[in-house]
């Protein structure tokens, strides 16, 4: 999954995955290592691995739907033994990621790729831009980001500093300016430019969330407007580290402008990983990428074998 992935990217992947979710794996993916050791399956390690699930930020819901499947082929396969039942819990959380995979479209020659990304104030979304801008430009394509965070003037400066650092320009209009305005004149200059790559930042202030969102519908019909097919991705920045308090608020913005893909932020952190499997369950969207650290390469191709196999060890 991914937009013409380079053979770095590939090479760079797996290992980026396994450095970003060793602390995940240490804490509560590593007590369910434990949990496998053991010779039998009885009630208590059952009730044992659905505490493990929650605690790491499954969800009770997919925590549920997990159990109530690897319960079922326990049945069927006669699982008995600890590392049957990782096998299997492995396989089902594949499943969960996969059963909702969405490739990324590619970019096409000639028309503006405009990816819209949107997600409360301190997940790290202009990190995230930033990470993106520098992905698409290793790839060879021209890359402009648009500061459409116009509420908060701290946002246009810190978006104009990562894209200096990113080596891409920065559209910005004066602060408290209309956000709609500056996606136009961003989506114009690369159409006048031939500019491959169309990133928009936008505002996060969810406690405004009616304006907010009424705002972000806004963008978004000035893109499609001008730009048909346009946004051709809208992504949804979550911070890993706030467990199920981010699927509230990504239930929110999916519902306002069409979520198309996620990007995982701070996996590299404390992060207990499982909130993955519940925004993807729950919301029925995919993950695109996830954030592994903090320098502007850290961006990786999300993989759901990889980030299962980096999870269980």
């Amino acid at each position: 999954m991914g937009m013409g992935k380079h053979a770095a990217d590939e090479s760079r992947g797996p290992a980026e995955l396994e450095q970003g979710l060793e602390r995940t794996r240490q804490g509560f993916f590593g007590r369910l290592a434990q949990l496998f050791r053991r010779s039998g399956l009885d009630e208590e390690t059952w009730e044992e691995l659905e505490a493990l699930l929650i605690q790491a930020d499954v969800g009770v819901k997919t925590t549920e739907t997990l159990l109530g499947r690897l319960r079922e082929r326990a049945r069927l396969e006669k699982i008995a033994d600890g590392m049957a039942l990782r096998k299997a819990l492995a396989e089902e959380m594949r499943a969960i990621l996969r059963q909702v995979e969405r490739p990324v479209p590619p970019p096409e020659p000639g028309t503006p790729y405009v990816i819209l990304v949107v997600g409360v104030n301190g997940v790290g979304k202009t990190t995230t831009i930033a990470k993106l801008a520098y992905f698409h430009r290793r790839q060879g394509r021209s890359v402009l980001l648009a500061a459409a965070d116009t509420f908060r003037a701290a946002a246009i400066e810190q978006l104009q500093a990562w894209g200096e650092r990113a080596g891409v320009p920065v559209l910005a209009h004066r602060p408290g300016g209309d956000p709609a305005a500056v996606a136009h004149d961003a989506v114009s200059a690369a159409l006048a430019r031939g500019i491959d790559v169309v990133i928009v930042d936008t505002a996060g202030r969810l406690h405004t969330k009616h304006n907010l969102m009424e705002e972000l519908r806004k963008v978004r019909r000035v893109i499609e407007r001008q730009l048909p097919g346009a946004p051709q991705q809208v992504l949804l920045v979550l911070d890993a580290t706030t467990g199920q308090n981010g699927l509230v608020q990504a239930r929110v913005f999916t519902e306002a402008v069409r979520v198309t893909h996620l990007a995982l932020a701070k996996l590299d952190g404390t992060a207990k990983g499982g909130i993955a499997f519940a925004v993807v369950h729950e919301l029925g969207v995919p993950i695109a990428y996830v954030g592994t650290g903090e320098r502007l390469e850290d961006l990786v191709v999300f993989d759901a074998d990889r980030f299962v196999a980096a999870l269980l060890g």
